[in-house]
């Protein structure tokens, strides 16, 4: 998917400056309601965080970012259906089971089963006390989510608030008190034995926030509750089907895309922004409005400081960034398998599950920025055991070894050498999970470090995966700058989306539905 434009300057309705999948949602829904959208990109293709390339070799289709579109689910734009994504746009979902498969310190293993009962039977060989939890915090989420869902999917200040919502249900105060608590709390507090707990962290930790941070509750119960009713969700043929869902969604309503342009620069003419600039001089104009899914930090960069107001400035100069990323890609004739008393198993998501202080430490080394040697915590990720679309040979398959790291290097250590070393580390800790998964299995490899992150994504400050950390203090209205988290910005007729907007990272196109829907409502139109 290669598009680029000639042309000098273009106008149109509305310049949308990035193509990740959250911008595209937006796109897709001003599309539909009759303006015409163009959508720039700095890469070659659009997706952002959500693409598939063949980075090994021909044939070999690997997620060069997310995997998992778990979260995503319970937003309306797939519950309902809203942009014919999944009737008429080709998007198509498997739901892997099991869910989960993890090794603990000392080889001891987890398996996480789509059915309740089988799950809630795994845990009570480790406690009865923490399988009866279990299936109390499943029910207690279930009962609650949907009010969650409508919170996340709703701009902020648009209907009642969750605090407000939660006043009407039987266990709101409770839940009120989880909301602000860390999701270690939450961990602790249900759950007693050592296992469950290092698997509960395993699991809150997938988003690459720290446990420990004060408002991260409600992740203890989303993620695993997400992925009880549906597993780690993942799209047939890779996670850039959904953004090629949503590009033939946009073009089917107008709507274009040019990829391989780098904006550096916003065009405000009064005060206000009617277009972007690409750094070969290319102006795209907008009548109506622009949307930015550039990271905040960047964006701030790219008009005069007095521009943004002081929250905007002091919130964004304050953003953390979040932990950054590392990645191992591997081509293999063979996956994973762990072997177990009760038989050999593969997952589609697995991994090494540390006690619960080397998860925490691990998270909170990572989110401070520094290298460690130690690892408590990878995630191996083999779309292709259900998948198989993603391979030319049958039999073979693709390997992720996922890793959150800190983005700065040792003293007196060289950044090549660092990031070389951990993916050995990391293919021998999975060789010690799985000891028939050998270099022999491996025929193609690819690593990629926080700098490689960045300089393939500019969006991934510091090589950040989640557009920023999502504690209660970069999280609800401080998301991304006090009094500016309802994808308004200060300078009129630009818009903010992504990441580093409400309700965050990951793939739940919840920032992008909201935006449409902020943007829509100032031009007094609906979203649907």
């Amino acid at each position: 998917m290669d598009r680029r434009c000639c042309d000098q300057f273009m106008t149109t309705d509305i310049v949308v400056a990035g193509a990740g999948h959250n911008s595209l949602i937006t796109a897709c829904y001003l599309a539909r309601a009759g303006y015409r959208v163009l959508a720039v990109d700095a890469r070659r293709i659009p997706g952002g965080g959500a693409a598939t390339e063949e980075m090994l070799a021909p044939g070999y289709l690997v997620d060069s970012c997310s995997t998992g579109h778990t979260l995503i689910q319970g937003n309306p734009l797939m519950v309902d259906d809203e942009l014919g994504l999944l009737a008429d746009h080709g998007l198509r979902y498997a739901h892997p089971d099991p869910v989960a498969h993890v090794v603990f310190p000392d080889g001891t293993q987890f398996t996480h089963w789509l059915d309740l009962e089988r799950t809630v039977e795994s845990i009570s060989r480790f406690s009865k006390a923490d399988a009866t939890a279990y299936r109390r915090l499943i029910a207690e989420w279930r009962d609650v989510s949907h009010l969650f869902n409508r919170a996340q999917f709703s701009p902020l200040g648009r209907g009642p608030s969750l605090d407000r919502m939660l006043d009407d249900h039987p266990m709101g105060n409770v839940w009120k008190r989880r909301r602000v608590m860390s999701s270690w709390e939450v961990i602790r507090h249900e759950f007693e034995n050592r296992y469950i707990r290092s698997y509960m962290l395993w699991q809150a930790y997938q988003t690459f926030v720290r446990p420990d941070a004060a408002g991260t509750g409600p992740l203890a119960y989303s993620i695993i509750g997400g992925r009880q009713e549906k597993g780690w969700s993942i799209p047939l043929g890779g996670s850039g089907q959904l953004t090629d869902a949503l590009v033939r969604c946009l073009e089917s309503h107008g709507g274009r895309i040019e990829t391989d342009v780098m904006v550096d620069s916003l065009i405000l003419e009064d005060g206000r922004c009617v277009g972007v600039r690409a750094d070969d001089g290319r102006e795209f104009r907008a009548e109506v409005a622009v949307l930015s899914t550039i990271h905040v930090k960047r964006l701030t960069e790219m008009a005069p400081a007095g521009s943004w107001d002081q929250a905007w400035r002091y919130g964004v100069s304050t953003y953390d960034p979040g932990a950054a990323g590392f990645a191992v890609y591997l081509g293999t004739t063979a996956p994973p398998v762990f072997e177990t008393p009760d038989g050999p198993v593969s997952a589609v998501s697995a991994g090494y599950a540390g006690w619960p202080q080397d998860v925490l430490d691990h998270a909170r080394i990572a989110y401070d920025g520094d290298w460690q040697d130690r690892i408590g915590f990878l995630l191996v990720a083999t779309p292709t055991l259900v998948d198989p679309s993603r391979v030319p040979v049958a039999g073979h398959h693709t390997v992720k070894l996922l890793h959150a790291v800190g983005h700065v290097m040792p003293p007196g250590r060289e950044y090549a050498d660092v990031m070389a070393r951990r993916a050995v580390e990391l293919k021998k800790l999975t060789r010690w999970m799985c000891p028939s998964f050998t270099d022999d299995v491996v025929l193609a490899e690819y690593v990629k470090g926080p700098r490689e992150f960045e300089e393939s994504n500019p969006a991934m400050v510091n090589g950040a995966w989640h557009g920023g950390d999502r504690g209660i203090t970069f999280s609800g209205p401080q998301r991304p700058a006090p009094g500016w988290a309802a994808h308004r910005t200060p300078i009129p007729g630009l818009y903010q989306t992504g990441a580093t907007t409400y309700p965050g990272g990951s793939v739940t196109g919840g920032p992008g539905r909201n935006a449409a829907i902020v943007m829509l409502e100032d031009l007094g139109r609906e979203l649907l």
